[in-house]
């Protein structure tokens, strides 16, 4: 069966900042999907131990009072979101991301922080099969102009995307953006085992990361460098 017809499993972050190496988690959310159709939604809020900034705040809505006197505890927090988004991934169940760079690195970077295990020691290997909808859609669609923001790609594929900014439903229009993926591109990337998939992203993100670097030198930064590792840093 098509990976896209099966289980998979949203994943997405809504943080204090654009920085994975420094940012904090504020709310997190997994959903368990089937075909694209909603089994279970896990969601957090965590108090990210650091003021939530403004700028946040009017990104994803969560108020630096509001965190700090609902969120839960950030190690406590962190340590519930690896293990789960890991059972998952050992169950089989490969985890769709949109920007996968971002979220894995930055929960990464938290379990260092609150030193607990990292992802790969908990998977005993690399973190896998994941699916960025991000990096399909840029390789298979990669004249089309216009923003790659995830409001933007839900239109392109026709997904309904009601509350943006908000973990479970950036997770789950993450999820059937890559099931359209998957179906309007078969030979790129519905007839691909996740595995293989997956391995193919680790190409397709450095190849873009090359390529920017060097138009980004080639103008007014002639310094730039763009890391090509994927899916996490």
């Amino acid at each position: 069966m098509s990976w896209w017809k099966g289980p998979l499993v949203g994943f997405d972050l809504e943080t204090t900042g654009t920085d994975p190496a420094e940012s904090r988690i504020v709310t997190a959310a997994l959903v368990d999907t089937e075909g694209g159709r909603v089994e279970a939604t896990t969601g957090w809020l965590l108090d990210p131990g650091v003021p939530v900034p403004a700028e946040a705040t009017a990104v994803h809505g969560i108020a630096d009072e509001y965190a700090r006197t609902h969120g839960g505890p950030a190690a406590e927090g962190v340590e519930e979101i690896a293990r789960a988004l890991c059972t998952r991934l050992l169950a089989g169940r490969p985890v769709v991301v949109f920007n996968a760079p971002f979220d894995l690195s930055l929960l990464d970077a938290e379990l260092r922080r609150h030193g607990l295990p990292t992802l790969a020691e908990r998977l005993g290997g690399p973190v896998g099969p994941v699916l960025d909808a991000l990096v399909i859609d840029r390789t298979v669609d990669k004249y089309r102009k216009g923003s790659r923001a995830l409001q933007r790609v839900c239109e392109v594929y026709g997904v309904e995307l009601a509350d943006a900014h908000q973990a479970g439903s950036d997770a789950l229009a993450a999820v059937r953006v890559a099931v359209a993926l998957g179906e309007r591109y078969p030979a790129q990337a519905g007839e691909l085992t996740p595995e293989q998939l997956h391995d193919r992203q680790i190409d397709w993100y450095r190849a873009w990361a090359e390529g920017l670097q060097s138009w980004l030198r080639q103008g007014k930064e002639p310094e730039a460098v763009v890391d090509g590792r994927w899916p996490l840093r």
